[in-house]
């Protein structure tokens, strides 16, 4: 019989390979409107493309990286903005349906 802790573990990082997934991703987490889940969204897609490789688009050296996107992290607004460029994706805004 196959122990739990010899699964593989789920990472949604491994499931963000286009630019389009990546930002269906953040699009949810967006979504959602809960900062804690943006920064986890921002962190998985880091993650997908390379934490040193965004760190060093984004001018952030990567230690500061790993302190603002990690689960106590609470990352300025100029450095989400820099971040979402770095992963190739911007903010938008939408009406709130309120239907």
């Amino acid at each position: 019989m196959t122990s739990i802790k010899d699964m593989p573990r789920f990472d949604a990082a491994d499931y963000l390979g286009s630019p389009e997934a990546r930002a269906d991703y953040m699009a949810a987490a967006l979504e959602e409107g809960d900062a804690a889940e943006i920064r986890r969204a921002l962190n998985t897609v880091a993650r997908s493309l390379g934490m040193t490789a965004i760190a060093e688009e984004a001018g952030l050296g990567r230690e500061s990286l790993y302190k603002a996107l990690g689960e106590n992290g609470n990352p300025e607004f100029a450095t989400v903005l820099k971040l979402m460029k770095a992963m190739g994706l911007k903010l938008s805004a939408l009406p709130i349906d309120e239907g």
